[in-house]
C-alpha cells in the first residue's frame, strides 16, 4: 500500500488544477497544497522510494537523507509563505508558475539519479521563465528570453554531461560525481549556471526584477539553492569551488552599491550570500557543509523577506528606485520594520538568522588554512552590510522625504512578512532546532554559534562598516543615487552574440549566395556549356589560361591570344560534333555492343555449338595443373 508520494508531484499535479477553482475555495487550495506536500514529506522515511526501470535504467524519483531533507522542508516552507504573500493576486499563471517551478525545484531535491534531476531540471526553466512572462511587460518579455537562453545552454552541458558520464561508467546514481572526466566537468558547468557563477551570472539580476512581485520572491528561493543542493551532493570538496564562492561573495559588493533599482541590488546580494554556500561546499568538511545546509535555509527566509518589503513598496507607491522614494517609514512602518529585520539577518547581526549560520561557513575556512578566503568573506560580510542592511532600509523609509503617502500593503502580505520575521529572528535565538536537522547533527551540536569570540567580532565589524557608510555618505564619496543603466558581463556576450549575427548575416550570407551562385549555377552551366563541344572548349580554356599567363609574366603578343579566343568564341557553340538523338544514339550504341559481341565469341564455337579449340585448350590446361596438384599433395601426405 503507498502511503506517500514523490513531493514534487504533490505540486506539480496540484497546479494543473488551479484554473479550475474559484474565490475562496481556490484559496483555501491553494494555501493546503504546501501543507499537505509538508505532510507527505515528513512520512517519507529515509532511503530510497519510487524506483521505476526506464532503458535498462533505474530512475529514482525519491532518495531522502538529511541534505535532501533540509532543502525539502524550507522549500515547503517558502512555498507557503510566498503563497500567502500573493494570495490576492488573480492571475492564475502565476500561480500556476509558482507550484510547477517549486514543485520541479523538489523534483531536483529528491532525484535519486541524473535522468530524473535532468528532467525537472528543465521543467525548472520552464516555470520560472513564465513567472517571468507573468508580468506582461516589454521588459519581462525580454529579460524571460535572455532568462531561457542561459539556462537552455546550461541544461545542454548538463545532458551532455550526463551522456558523456552513463556511457563511461554505465551507472545515472546521483550521488558523488567529482572532477574525474569530460562528463563531470560538463555537469560541474551546468550546475555553476544555475549557481549564477562570475561571468555568467548577469541572468540573475537581469531577470528577478522583471518578474511579478510574488514572482521575485519564488524566483530568490529556488533556482540558486538548488544549485547549491547539487554541488553539495555531487562536488563537496572539489576545491576550486572555494575560489568560485570567495568571488561571488566580494564582487556583486561592488555593483549592488551603484545599483538603482532597490529589487536589482537585493539580486547582486543574492549572489553574494550564494558565495559563501559555494566555499563552504568547496571547502567540504562536516562543518563546512553544515554550515551551508543552514546558510541556505536561513537565507530564504530573509532574502524572502527582503525582497516581499521590496515587493510591498513597489505593489503600493508603483516605484522602486532609490531615487523615486524615501521617507516611507511615515505611512508604511510595519514594512519598515519588516524590512530592517531582513536587514539585520542578511547582515549577520547577533540574534538573527545570518550570524549562526554564516558563522558556521566563516570557522570553517579559518579552521581549513584557508586565511585569504576567510578575509574575503569578511570583507564580504561588511559589503553585505553596505547595500543590503542599510542602502535598502535606508533608500526605501528613511533617505529624503519623496513626498508619497500611501498606506500599509494587504494584510495576508503583512502576515506572509510577519511570519517570515519571526523565523528570521526565532532561528537566530535559538539556532539549536535548525542545527537538529542538518546533514551531520552531531558536529553541529557541538557548535556553539554565541562565543564571545563570534560575538565581539561580528559587531566589531558591523560596527566599522556602519561607522565607513556614515563617513561616505557625510563626505560625498558614496556613490549617489541615479537613473542609469549599469554594465555587467553580460554586455560581451550580448555585444558578442550581435557581432556574431552580423557575421552571420553579411560576410557569411555573402558567402553562401557566392558558393550557392557556383556550385548551383555557375558549375553546371560550365560543364554543360564544356559538354556540348568539348574539343573548342578546351581550346578556348587553354587558349584562356595562355593570356594569362602572358599577362603575368609579360609575355609579347597577347593580342594574338585575344583575337584567337574570340575567333573560337564566334565559332562555339556551332555544330562541330553531330547531336544524334537520344533514341537513335541508344540504338547504334546496342548495335555496336552486339557486333563488338559477335566478333568475339565466334572463333571460339566450332560448327557443332560447342565451344572451340581455345576452349579446349584452356580446359586442358587447368585439368593437368589440379592433377599436378593432386599428385604431389599425395607424396607429400605419404612422407608424412
Amino acid at each position: 500500500m503507498i502511503k506517500t508520494v514523490p513531493p514534487a508531484l504533490i505540486f506539480i499535479l496540484g497546479a494543473f488544477l488551479i484554473p479550475f477553482l474559484r474565490g475562496k475555495v481556490k484559496s483555501a487550495y491553494l494555501l493546503l497544497l504546501p501543507v499537505l506536500g509538508f505532510i507527505n514529506l515528513i512520512n517519507i522515511p529515509i532511503g530510497t522510494h519510487w524506483v521505476i526501470n526506464f532503458l535498462d535504467f533505474n530512475l529514482v524519483l525519491v532518495k531522502v537523507d538529511r541534505l535532501s531533507l533540509v532543502f525539502g522542508y524550507i522549500f515547503h516552507l517558502i512555498a507557503f509563505i510566498a503563497i500567502l504573500y500573493a494570495i490576492h493576486v488573480k492571475n492564475d499563471i502565476e500561480y500556476w508558475s509558482a507550484f510547477f517551478y517549486s514543485g520541479s525545484a523538489l523534483g531536483v531535491t529528491f532525484a535519486g539519479d541524473l535522468i530524473s534531476l535532468f528532467c525537472f531540471w528543465e521543467m525548472m526553466t520552464i516555470g520560472s521563465v513564465c513567472l517571468i512572462l507573468a508580468r506582461k511587460t516589454k521588459k519581462s518579455y525580454a529579460a524571460a528570453f535572455r532568462y531561457s537562453l542561459i539556462h537552455v545552454t546550461g541544461g545542454l552541458f548538463l545532458l551532455a554531461g550526463i551522456i558523456i558520464y552513463a556511457n563511461n561508467t554505465g551507472s545515472i546514481e546521483f550521488g558523488y560525481l567529482g572532477l574525474n572526466g569530460l562528463g563531470t566537468y560538463l555537469i560541474f558547468i551546468g550546475f555553476g549556471v544555475n549557481c549564477a557563477w562570475p561571468i555568467i551570472h548577469a541572468w540573475l539580476p537581469d531577470a528577478y526584477p522583471e518578474a511579478t512581485i510574488a514572482g521575485t520572491v519564488v524566483l530568490s528561493a529556488f533556482t540558486t539553492k538548488t544549485a547549491v543542493y547539487v554541488l553539495a551532493r555531487a562536488y563537496p570538496g572539489v576545491e576550486i569551488l572555494i575560489w568560485i564562492g570567495a568571488i561571488m561573495a566580494v564582487f556583486p559588493i561592488f555593483y549592488a552599491v551603484i545599483e538603482n533599482d532597490l529589487r536589482r541590488v537585493l539580486s547582486y546580494s543574492l549572489i553574494n550570500q550564494v558565495g559563501f554556500m559555494v566555499v563552504g561546499i568547496g571547502i567540504g568538511t562536516e562543518m563546512s557543509l553544515n554550515g551551508t545546509a543552514a546558510h541556505a535555509f536561513s537565507h530564504i527566509l530573509y532574502k524572502a523577506l527582503l525582497f516581499m518589503s521590496m515587493g510591498s513598496v513597489l505593489h503600493m507607491t508603483g516605484k522602486i528606485n532609490g531615487t523615486d522614494l524615501g521617507g516611507l517609514y511615515k505611512t508604511m512602518p510595519l514594512t519598515a520594520v519588516f524590512c530592517m529585520i531582513g536587514a539585520a539577518s542578511i547582515s549577520g547581526f547577533p540574534l538573527f538568522s545570518g550570524f549562526i549560520s554564516k558563522s558556521m561557513i566563516i570557522t570553517a575556512s579559518g579552521e581549513g588554512s584557508y586565511y585569504i578566503v576567510w578575509f574575503m568573506l569578511i570583507f564580504a560580510s561588511a559589503g553585505v552590510f553596505h547595500h543590503s542592511g542599510i542602502k535598502i532600509p535606508y533608500f526605501a523609509f528613511f533617505a529624503h522625504d519623496s513626498g508619497i503617502r500611501t498606506k500599509e500593503p494587504p494584510l495576508n502580505m503583512l502576515i506572509a512578512m510577519g511570519i517570515t520575521a519571526f523565523l528570521c529572528i526565532f532561528i537566530g535565538v535559538y539556532p539549536y532546532p535548525l542545527y537538529s536537522i542538518l546533514p551531520y547533527p552531531e558536529v553541529a551540536a557541538e557548535f556553539v554559534p554565541y562565543t564571545a569570540s563570534h560575538v565581539i567580532t561580528q559587531l566589531q565589524l558591523l560596527f566599522f562598516s556602519g561607522l565607513a557608510f556614515t563617513y561616505l555618505m557625510l563626505s560625498g564619496i558614496y556613490p549617489k543615487e541615479m537613473r542609469a543603466i549599469n554594465l555587467d558581463s553580460d554586455w560581451f556576450y550580448r555585444k558578442g552574440a550581435r557581432a556574431f549575427m552580423w557575421v552571420v548575416d553579411n560576410p557569411l550570407a555573402q558567402l553562401s549566395n557566392q558558393m550557392e551562385k557556383i556550385f548551383l549555377d555557375y558549375i553546371p552551366r560550365s560543364l554543360a556549356w564544356f559538354s556540348r563541344n568539348p574539343l573548342a572548349a578546351g581550346k578556348i580554356a587553354s587558349d584562356n589560361i595562355i593570356l594569362y599567363l602572358s599577362k603575368m609574366l609579360n609575355l609579347a603578343h597577347p593580342e594574338q591570344v585575344k583575337k584567337r579566343i574570340n575567333r573560337e568564341k564566334k565559332i562555339y557553340p556551332g555544330d562541330i560534333i553531330k547531336h544524334w538523338p537520344i533514341g537513335s544514339t541508344v540504338v547504334w550504341v546496342t548495335l555496336f555492343l552486339l557486333v563488338y559481341l559477335l566478333i568475339y565469341l565466334l572463333p571460339h564455337w566450332d560448327s557443332n555449338g560447342s565451344q572451340g579449340g581455345h576452349l579446349k585448350s584452356v580446359t586442358a590446361s587447368a585439368i593437368a595443373h589440379q592433377s599436378q596438384a593432386d599428385d604431389q599433395f599425395d607424396t607429400e601426405l605419404t612422407d608424412f
